[in-house]
């Protein structure tokens, strides 16, 4: 069942996005070459504590760590450890905090130093489609139009969408209803409400749109090797535009 937030709860994801963006924000600040995942994971952590929340990854269906970093071909659920970042390399960085009861989710892809063109070509146009997927958002139109909009930003330069992993709902729990297809026709999906709660996720691959889980049960990597990029915010649908919940700001 998809849940409408109430104005206090939308209050109260508000604080827990910001806490999310100033985490993300912290962690990014700390992206350079010679560091380790683990590092990374350690700087969430601490900030995730200074903030007053608690990580809404740490132990969820098992996850071991307080973040996800995922270097290169890793697209999602990176788990920190001991691989150190190289100049060159991009690192997508996903953070998600609980506050009050309720969770900010967002994630960012960082270029380390000197990147290929086209590596760095990919991962703007995965930023765009982010808010090209968020422009789209009003009450009355199709959830579907979210997965169009970032579909065809991604396939008009070249780059190839995953599917396997898609957005969610999210609000008391990381992942509620509806799911949001990074693909799709726009008249596919659930009437957009305001008061709705969504995590907007585009994961662009720079070759194939194939993914396997690595052993440890929770990396997934490209099939065939590619770079991969994600960003990631959390939103509600609005009267007007949606608003971005995981935004840095005061606490």
């Amino acid at each position: 069942m998809i849940e409408i937030k109430r104005p206090e709860e939308i209050g109260r994801m508000r604080r827990s996005g910001r806490v999310a963006a100033q985490v993300l924000a912290a962690v990014r600040e700390h992206v350079k070459p010679g560091i380790t995942t683990q590092e990374l994971d350690d700087v969430a952590k601490e900030m995730i504590r200074k903030l007053g929340a608690r990580s809404a990854f740490l132990n969820y269906r098992g996850y071991p760590r307080y973040i996800c970093v995922s270097i290169n071909e890793e697209v999602v659920h990176g788990i920190p450890g001991t691989r150190r970042i190289k100049e060159g390399d991009i690192v997508s960085i996903d953070v998600g905090v609980v506050c009050d009861g309720y969770i900010g989710d967002n994630a960012a892809t960082v270029a380390v130093g000197k990147v290929d063109p086209e590596i760095l070509r990919l991962v703007r146009t995965t930023e765009e489609a982010l808010y090209a997927a968020i422009d789209r958002i009003r009450p009355g139109r199709r959830l579907g139009e979210v997965g169009y909009a970032i579909e065809t930003t991604a396939r008009r330069a070249g780059f190839s969408v995953v599917r396997e992993f898609v957005g969610h709902g999210v609000g008391r729990h990381l992942h509620e209803d509806p799911q949001v297809p990074n693909f799709g026709p726009p008249e596919s999906g659930p009437v957009l409400v305001e008061g709705m709660t969504l995590a907007i996720e585009p994961m662009l691959n720079l070759g194939s749109d194939a993914v396997v889980v690595k052993e440890d049960g929770w990396t997934a990597v490209t099939a065939d090797g590619s770079p991969s990029a994600h960003f990631e915010h959390t939103v509600v649908v609005s009267s007007g535009v949606a608003e971005i919940l995981t935004c840095a700001g005061k606490k």
